[in-house]
């Protein structure tokens, strides 16, 4: 009896395995708002990194995190590393800038886990005063993030932190 526990135990790791084996290599987490201000405006508090962390709903989470500003003060070079118990420690950079339309940031993260992503936010303007924001992280997906995937729904997880962030840069721009 006992072997026949141990055999199905073992089956069911190996199964677990090759499924989280199966799983995409790189991953994509994407929300969207529509924020009622010029794409300009929305713009400049992305491309700001200290405006950004007006908004950053990492940074919300933490009030107590440790953090520092260094190259550009804004756009193409513009850094902020970060260090926080609740919200770990890494890196981010912007790398690519097209105004008011889209921003690239290399993202470096430490800890909880080490991780290079990339972050992407694209503004559609709708007219004089109506911009769609659309927030996106992609990188890829080791064998222990996909093996993590497989109980833990990283799109729902990081999506809600997308989600609050987006409420907080519309709220903020809105009422500007």
């Amino acid at each position: 009896m006992l072997n026949a526990i141990a055999l199905l135990a073992i089956a069911a790791i190996a199964l677990l395995l090759i499924y989280a084996a199966t799983r995409p290599d790189h991953f994509r987490v994407t929300r969207t708002s529509v924020i009622k201000a010029p794409a300009p405006k929305i713009y400049a508090l992305i491309n700001d990194l200290k405006s950004f962390n007006n908004w950053n709903p990492y940074e919300k989470k933490d009030p107590s995190v440790k953090g520092s500003y260094s190259g550009a003060l804004s756009g193409v070079g513009a850094a902020y590393a970060w260090d926080s118990r609740k919200v770990g420690a890494g890196r981010m950079e912007i790398t690519a800038t097209d105004p008011p339309h889209k921003l690239t940031m290399k993202l470096d993260f430490i800890k909880p886990f080490k991780a290079q992503n990339t972050a992407e936010f694209t503004l559609q303007p709708q007219g004089e005063n109506l911009t769609v924001v659309i927030w996106a992280l992609f990188g890829p997906s080791p064998f222990l993030s996909r093996l993590m995937g497989v109980v833990i729904d990283m799109d729902n997880m990081i999506g809600k932190d997308f989600e609050a962030g987006l409420a907080n840069l519309k709220a903020l721009t809105e009422r500007r």
